[in-house]
């Protein structure tokens, strides 16, 4: 802002010098003098301003210390100095009113009634030009305020957010590892339970069988016969367990999914909606995989490069091939230039026989076509 101002002064200076060399009515010593002394004392303006508030009380008065230099030579060198006067004047109204048209009305008026006729046109119009760069000025020190206030509160919402992140992270750990020790008490209980006085039996009577064995064969085999019936009821009550146990590997995929989209949408505060459609059974765990990644990838080009406010991410299920496509409304982009990401996919998808399609006539998508196994 101050460089306006310095560059405004700097232009009324150059036009006073030019106009007193040409008329050659004044002496140069008291001339040089005088452009000195109006020099040092508007540098010191801005020398104490650099103190931000600390030392403006001195700086109205060096800019008090200018107006009267410039009255001075406007007495005893030349009259064309008074141009210098609105800016000066500005400069100090603005202090004690925000009004512009009281400080344009304060900046005219001693100029209007202590300038000659000949330099009254020119004297208005450096006034209006001053009173216009200082409107300008007052204009983006506003819009700057502003959009400080609007940073400062982005930046504490973003803490916010990163810290009920942070505690939703921790709250998801802990609530996995107490799901875990549930869960393990669980199934010890279960075997002990039920597995357990299985195997206990069958071991009372095996131990049975083999002290009746030389005394009475038939009642041996009977309970040996027993004990394996009860052990083999035994084992299939541990495959039922572990299977009831383990997820079906169509469920973690997508859960996985699901958990993966979720967490880029609360990290980028961005709108994402996720679709499905077909048997998601078909799908291996090593596809699984690729479109995970895939998906992965595409989202974060996107934050990258579409400057994007919506995406739009759908798995389907056809006749012949799982389709994963990742679309944004960004800017999108008439000549695609691969780069490490989209190369990346296109290998991990033909590793499995399939391609990679990218489009950014529309914003920008990328499908991820994988061949169903026959």
């Amino acid at each position: 802002m101050e460089l306006v101002l310095i560059f405004n002064k700097f232009i009324v200076l150059v036009y006073i010098i030019i106009n007193v060399a040409q008329e050659g009515t004044s002496d140069i010593t008291t001339l040089v003098i005088t452009m000195l002394l109006l020099l040092c004392a508007n540098m010191a303006i801005y020398v104490v301003q650099m103190f931000k508030g600390k030392l403006n009380g001195l700086r109205q008065t060096f800019i008090l210390l200018s107006i009267i230099i410039v009255l001075v030579a406007y007495a005893k060198v030349d009259p064309i100095f008074l141009l210098m006067l609105p800016i000066l004047i500005y400069e100090l109204a603005v202090y004690y009113t925000t009004n512009n048209w009281t400080i344009a009305i304060t900046a005219l008026a001693p100029g209007m009634i202590l300038i000659d006729a000949a330099h009254l046109s020119i004297y208005g119009l450096s006034a209006l030009l001053s009173l216009f760069l200082l409107i300008a000025m007052h204009i983006a020190a506003a819009r700057y305020e502003k959009l400080e206030e609007q940073s400062d509160q982005l930046r504490k919402d973003i803490q916010r957010i990163t810290k009920k992140l942070h505690e939703n992270t921790e709250f998801i750990r802990q609530s996995e590892y107490t799901y875990k020790l549930e869960e393990r008490n669980r199934i010890s209980q279960e075997i002990h339970d039920q597995i357990g006085h299985s195997m206990t039996s069958a071991l009372i009577q095996m131990e049975a069988s083999k002290r009746l064995m030389d005394l009475d064969k038939e009642k041996s085999i009977e309970l040996l016969q027993n004990a394996i019936h009860i052990s083999k009821e035994g084992i299939e009550n541990i495959r039922l367990t572990l299977k009831n146990k383990k997820p079906p590997t169509e469920q973690m995929g997508i859960h996985r999914m699901k958990l993966a989209i979720d967490e880029f949408t609360v990290k980028h505060a961005i709108q994402t909606h996720f679709t499905h459609q077909g048997n998601l059974d078909i799908i291996t765990p090593i596809q699984w995989k690729i479109i995970h990644e895939n998906i992965t990838e595409a989202l974060t080009n996107t934050m990258k490069y579409a400057e994007a406010t919506s995406i739009s991410i759908e798995i389907q299920v056809l006749n012949k091939f799982v389709k994963a496509k990742v679309k944004d409304n960004g800017k999108g982009t008439p000549r695609i230039k691969k780069g490490l990401g989209i190369v990346g996919m296109e290998e991990r998808a033909a590793a499995l026989s399939g391609t990679v399609i990218s489009d950014g006539s529309d914003g920008f998508s990328v499908t991820t076509l994988l061949p169903i196994p026959t």
